[in-house]
């Protein structure tokens, strides 16, 4: 009876095979480790064995010490953030708003934001800075100085945003807001002052046109007592013109007389009767008479 045996490798071999891909792994782990990809539109924190290094990593691909470094992404592209405020005003009166902030952290600083605030700096710093700048900024006006001046009124509240977050290496683009909200109350009281501004405005226009007409009329009557002035004057001319012609040739009422007659003989009832004009004679009549 033969026995068959199955050859056996040798222990040496085996030892070699899996040597080999350990270090396959390791090599790849290592590799993985050592390699990191920061995104564009955000810049990598170096942790040196949980230590912020400073130094901060670009976009693009960076080689670190496998196992003692890492990266934490940072965004530095521009971020919304909005909060609702409310705030009195230097009257008293409850207002409420809503802010809309566009805002992107110093390049540059990113790992010192990481250290002093973390990843969660918006909570920490943006919105409590919000909250106090509504504060303190309505505060200086009054409820309707709010609405009427309410480019200034933006103007300062950004102004304390701005300054507040630059302190913090976080960058203010834009400052939104979009409205300011008051109690049903003094909103009611805004509107009938309105109403009541513009029929002012409306009475104003009415007084201003029956102005106008009163100027009118008194320029017409103006007007007509010169032009009956000037006609007085003209007829006292022309009469003393008349009796100066009078004086110097009393044929001047009987030239007026034929340059207005119609062409009918006058009737004249009477022995005695003025001539309506006296014809001239021949010379040989007037001298026998």
């Amino acid at each position: 009876m033969s026995y068959y045996k199955t050859p056996r490798f040798p222990s040496t071999n085996k030892i070699k095979i899996a040597a080999a891909v350990v270090t396959i792994i390791v090599i790849i782990v290592i590799l993985a480790e050592s390699i990191v990809i920061v995104e564009a539109g955000h810049r990598g924190v170096v942790l040196y064995l949980g230590a912020v290094e400073n130094r901060v990593l670009g976009e693009g691909v960076h080689f670190i010490a496998p196992f003692l470094e890492q990266v934490v992404p940072m965004e530095v592209r521009t971020q919304k953030f909005q909060a609702e405020a409310s705030a009195a005003s230097n009257d008293l009166q409850e207002v409420q708003t809503v802010i809309a902030l566009n805002y992107r952290i110093d390049p540059t600083e990113a790992n010192k934001i990481y250290q002093i605030l973390g990843v969660n700096y918006a909570d920490r710093v943006i919105s409590p800075t919000i909250q106090e700048a509504v504060k303190a900024s309505v505060a200086k006006f009054n409820a309707e100085e709010l609405i009427t001046k309410r480019a200034t009124a933006k103007s300062v509240i950004a102004n304390a945003i701005r300054s507040t977050l630059a302190a913090n290496d976080i960058q203010s683009q834009n400052v939104f807001i979009t409205d300011f909200k008051f109690s049903e109350a003094f909103a009611t009281q805004i509107e009938q002052k309105v109403v009541a501004f513009q029929k002012y405005l409306t009475e104003l226009n009415n007084l201003r046109s029956v102005s106008v007409v009163a100027n009118q009329s008194v320029a017409q009557a103006e007007g007509q007592a010169r032009a009956t002035a000037a006609r007085a004057t003209g007829e006292s001319q022309a009469i003393k013109i008349i009796t100066s012609q009078l004086r110097e040739s009393p044929e001047y009422l009987q030239w007026q007389a034929i340059s207005k007659w119609n062409g009918q003989m006058p009737y004249a009832l009477g022995s005695s009767g003025f001539p309506f004009f006296q014809l001239p004679l021949p010379k040989a009549q007037n001298q026998t008479q």
